[in-house]
């Protein structure tokens, strides 16, 4: 069974999703250059994604190999 993504009728609410994600990046990439921060809330806690070494991607989940 597959979902369906419900998308906004509102053109500006349509592109916010790729709006976050891109403004995320470049707010990481700015902070590994710059050697400052960059906290986000994960797991109701607050981490530092500048200071790790695998790139932190919100909403992907870690698949086991059996």
């Amino acid at each position: 069974m597959s979902r369906k993504k419900i998308m906004p009728k509102d053109a500006d609410l349509a592109n916010v999703e790729k709006a976050l994600k891109r403004a995320s990046k470049t707010a990481r990439s700015l902070a590994e250059k710059t050697q400052t921060p960059c906290y986000v809330i994960k797991d109701g806690k607050i981490i530092n994604v500048a200071e790790q070494e695998t790139p932190y991607r919100p909403g992907r989940r870690k698949t086991s190999v059996n």
